[in-house]
């Protein structure tokens, strides 16, 4: 039942209010304008009907203590017939209706359902917008690393440019999510985002779904189906896992990227279109095109600006604010209301490699805020295999160091390739080779590196 707030001097106003407001709404009085505060602070009020002078103090002074609090609650202003003028002023400062004494009830009614009614569509665009803001703008990519910083910074350069663009990273990292906000951030974002994913469609499906077909094209085309590459026209295409397109299915691509043009199967006419192109993919491309996997020509084409994502162990900073983030989510998905993860538990988590990076650490909070009835998810609530790990680099990955190297050599050749592997993030580094960061600091000073 919605709640309703009457602050009024006058008792019998109070009084003759509720008494006709109470069968549909709760209703909550004051003569007092100091409980507005706490009254608001402990129930979730919907509408405030607020005389505009309330013993010595000013109603609008009043409006503009509620709207500070919460600027989604409705203000009905209660005037006497005199002050018509200040009403208006109410209007101006958010008030949404006024009323003027005495009070005709069923007048009174219409603008409570008024009110309640704009209340529900502004909560509505403002989830909208923040669903909008957290699934495809680059606002909603959580994380404060350099590692993603710098990555954002370059999303935010070229978000406008037509070029083609590159996502790499390992599986888990947010590639989609750097797509959509090219696209939701671009002057393309009102227009049409088509995305396909390369791996989950079979080949000789991939291509009808891509390029469309004519009617007859093939046994089961009925009608005309306009692919991904049309209807994203004037829009963005997103090309997630293209490491995994056939060969010749990329001869096809490729002339869309060069020339703008598509042909649908069973077609014989080219169709211009205006595109701006986004590919994604976990694979290092240019052993692919050694292996003859992938098209060089393409690739080139593909690899006009090319953004990495960092793996989640270059930006372990990020691991609590991804817990927190995930937590809220899965807290309202699944109805409960955990605080958070003790400090025992987020350390030993930072410690942990990630293999499936973001995902991976979505669906551990997922399964804890499922699992756990506590306020806070403690180290023993934590499956074992997330325990014990040390932050090492991975054990696959080795530098070469030649024959005769002095020691002085190797630790330079050391210290830099780490730095590297960490994406320039010298915590880390300096954590995994076990010295401090002044150490760490004084030793890239000594090889002239900042």
């Amino acid at each position: 039942m919605e709640k309703i707030l009457i602050i009024d001097d006058e008792k019998s106003i109070c009084d003759s209010l509720t008494f006709a407001l109470e069968d549909d709404y709760e209703v909550i009085s004051t003569q007092d304008p100091n409980e507005v505060k706490d009254i608001l602070e402990i129930n979730n009020i919907d509408v405030v009907l607020l005389d505009l002078k309330i013993g010595s103090v000013s109603g609008i002074d009043v409006l503009k203590e509620i709207k500070s609090i919460d600027e989604e609650i409705q203000v009905i202003i209660i005037t006497a017939f005199g002050s018509i003028e200040s009403s208006v002023k109410a209007i101006k400062e958010g008030a949404s209706h006024y009323v003027t004494k005495p009070i005709d009830v069923e007048e009174l009614f219409v603008f409570i359902k008024k009110a309640l009614e704009h209340k529900r569509i502004s909560g509505s665009l403002k989830n909208l917008k923040q669903v909008v803001d957290r699934d495809y703008g680059v606002e909603g990519i959580i994380g404060k690393s350099e590692a993603l910083y710098s990555v954002l910074k370059q999303v935010n350069k070229i978000k406008d440019l037509d070029t083609t663009v590159l996502i790499t990273g390992e599986s888990g990292t947010g590639k989609d999510l750097i797509a959509k906000a090219l696209h939701f951030n671009s002057k393309r974002k009102d227009e049409n985002l088509e995305i396909i994913n390369c791996a989950a469609i079979p080949g000789d499906l991939l291509e009808s779904e891509l390029f469309g077909y004519e009617k007859g094209a093939f046994t089961g085309a009925n009608k005309k189906k306009l692919g991904k590459i049309q209807l994203a026209h004037k829009g963005t295409l997103f090309l997630d896992e293209i490491g995994e397109m056939d060969l010749q299915l990329q001869s096809k691509i490729l002339r869309v990227v060069e020339d703008m043009t598509v042909t649908p199967v069973g077609g014989e006419k080219g169709v211009k279109v205006d595109i701006r192109i986004i590919a994604a993919t976990n694979k290092n491309l240019e052993e692919e095109v050694q292996k003859g996997n992938f098209r060089e020509d393409l690739y080139y084409r593909l690899n006009v600006i090319t953004l990495k994502l960092p793996s989640l162990r270059e930006r372990v900073e990020d691991i609590p604010l991804l817990i927190n983030y995930f937590l809220n989510i899965h807290n309202k998905k699944l109805k409960k209301s955990i605080k958070g993860l003790d400090k025992k538990a987020i350390k030993e988590l930072k410690n942990y490699k990630f293999p499936g990076n973001i995902r991976e650490l979505e669906n551990l909070v997922e399964r804890l805020v499922a699992l756990s009835d506590e306020e806070y998810i403690g180290l023993d609530d934590i499956p074992e295999k997330y325990k014990g790990n040390t932050p090492l680099v991975n054990s696959d990955e080795n530098i070469i160091i030649k024959l005769g190297a002095t020691f002085k050599e190797i630790e330079q050749i050391s210290i830099e390739n780490t730095l590297k592997y960490f994406n320039g993030n010298k915590r880390r580094t300096a954590e995994c080779l076990g010295i401090s960061e002044r150490s760490l600091h004084y030793k890239l000073k000594e090889y002239g590196k900042k």
